[in-house]
C-alpha cells in the first residue's frame, strides 16, 4: 500500500533536532525547552524497537509475550477512511469501538497486512502499566523525578486530527513511522476547531482535512501552516510536544507502535483548566455582554492578572483561597464545586 500524500504540509518547517551527549541531558533539555525538538536515536536500544526492526510480526509477538490477558479497547475504521479517525458526514464517529483481547487484534491486523481498503485499527492510550507486565522495566526513559502517564498506542496506517494536550509529551516511536505536524498553543484559531463536547477522543480537533485541505471554507488555516512544524519519526526516534502544542499525529507504516509519557510541572492535586472552560461555557458566555465584561474584569483580577495587590488589604491567614493553593484549600475548592454543581 502506498504511502499517503502528505499534502501541503511536505514543504513545512522542521522540528528542530537535539543531540544529547548523555543522559542527564535530556531532563536539562525538557526543562529549558521553549518548543517541541526530536531526539533521534533515543530508545533505539529499547528490546521492543530491535523487535521492529527484524519485522512487524516479531514486535507483535513481543507484546503479545508481556501483554495482560485482559479486554483492550480498539477503535476500526471505514475501509474508506484512508485511515483518517475522524467524524462521518452527520457528525458521529467515522470509526466503531470494540472491545477485545491483543492475540485477536494483532491476529486481524497481520491478516490485512498489505491488502489495500483494509479497516485501519487503533489502540489508542493504553495505559502501559495496567495492560503489559514486564514491558515497562525493559522499555521506558528514565525522566527523573517526574510522576508520568506512560500510554502506549498500537496501529495500521492511521491519521488522528490535530488537537492539544493540557500535559507535556515525550512521544517516542518504537515500531513504524510516525509524521507529526505541530502548531504553537495560539494558533488555535487558524485550525477551526470542531465541537469541545462531540470529539474524536477527549479533545477538540481541527476540523481542517490536513491531506486535502479547503482553502475556501477554511481560508486561515494557511496562517496556521505558515507557523507549523513537522518531524517524521523513524523507529527509535522521540519528539518533545510541550504542553497545549497543536500535533496532527500520522502512522506511516502497515503496523505502528509509539509509547508516549505525559507529565505536568503543576500539581496533580490542581483542577483542570478544560473544566473550567466548560463551565464558563454554560455559566458565563451567553450572559448579557455588559455582564460578560464585568465577568472578564474579575476572571483578569483573580486569576490571570492576579498579583499580592489584589490581596494586600486582607490580613494573611483571612485569604483563603485567595492565598497560593495547597492540596487542602484545593480540595476545598473541588468540594464546594461539587456541592454547587449537584444542586
Amino acid at each position: 500500500m502506498a504511502e499517503a500524500d502528505p499534502g501541503p504540509i511536505g514543504a513545512l518547517g522542521r522540528v528542530p533536532e537535539v543531540q544529547l551527549a548523555g543522559s542527564g541531558e535530556l531532563d536539562a533539555q525538557l526543562r529549558s525547552a521553549s518548543g517541541p525538538f526530536v531526539v533521534r536515536g533515543l530508545v533505539a536500544d529499547w528490546p521492543l524497537v530491535q523487535a521492529g526492526a527484524r519485522s512487524a510480526e516479531e514486535a507483535r509477538q513481543y507484546l503479545l509475550r508481556h501483554a495482560v490477558e485482559r479486554p483492550f479497547t480498539v477503535s476500526v475504521g471505514a475501509s474508506e477512511s484512508g485511515g483518517r479517525l475522524f467524524y462521518d458526514s452527520s457528525m458521529g464517529m467515522n470509526f466503531r469501538t470494540v472491545s477485545a483481547k491483543l492475540p485477536e487484534v494483532f491476529a486481524r491486523i497481520a491478516a490485512d497486512e498489505g491488502k489495500s481498503g483494509a479497516q485501519p485499527i487503533y489502540l489508542a492510550s493504553i495505559d502501559v502499566h495496567q495492560f503489559f507486565t514486564g514491558l515497562h522495566d525493559a522499555n521506558h526513559v528514565e525522566l527523573g523525578d517526574r510522576s508520568c502517564l506512560a500510554s502506549i498506542w498500537m496501529g495500521t496506517r492511521t491519521r488522528v486530527a490535530a488537537h492539544n494536550d493540557f500535559p507535556d509529551n515525550l512521544a517516542c516511536v518504537a515500531v513504524g513511522r510516525r509524521r507529526f505536524t505541530l502548531f504553537p498553543p495560539g494558533q488555535f484559531r487558524n485550525l477551526y476547531l470542531g465541537p469541545v463536547d462531540n470529539t474524536p477522543a477527549g479533545r477538540a480537533v481541527s476540523m481542517v482535512d490536513f491531506h486535502a485541505p479547503d482553502f475556501a471554507e477554511h481560508p486561515r488555516f494557511r496562517d496556521a501552516l505558515g507557523n507549523a512544524q513537522v518531524a517524521e519519526l523513524e523507529a527509535g526516534d522521540a519528539l518533545f510536544i510541550p504542553s497545549m502544542w497543536w500535533h496532527h499525529v500520522e502512522g506511516l507504516a502497515p503496523f505502528n507502535v509509539l509509547v508516549n509519557y505525559w507529565w505536568r510541572d503543576t500539581p496533580r492535586w490542581l483542577g483542570q483548566p478544560q473544566d473550567a472552560l466548560n463551565h464558563a461555557m454554560m455559566a458565563i458566555r451567553d450572559l448579557p455582554a455588559h455582564e460578560k465584561r464585568h465577568w472578564r474584569d474579575l476572571f483578569n483580577h483573580y486569576v490571570f492578572d492576579s498579583s499580592e495587590e489584589v490581596v494586600a488589604h486582607i490580613p494573611p491567614q483571612a485569604r483563603g483561597v485567595l492565598a497560593p493553593l495547597t492540596a487542602e484549600s484545593a480540595g476545598r475548592i473541588r468540594a464546594f464545586l461539587l456541592r454547587a454543581l449537584s444542586r
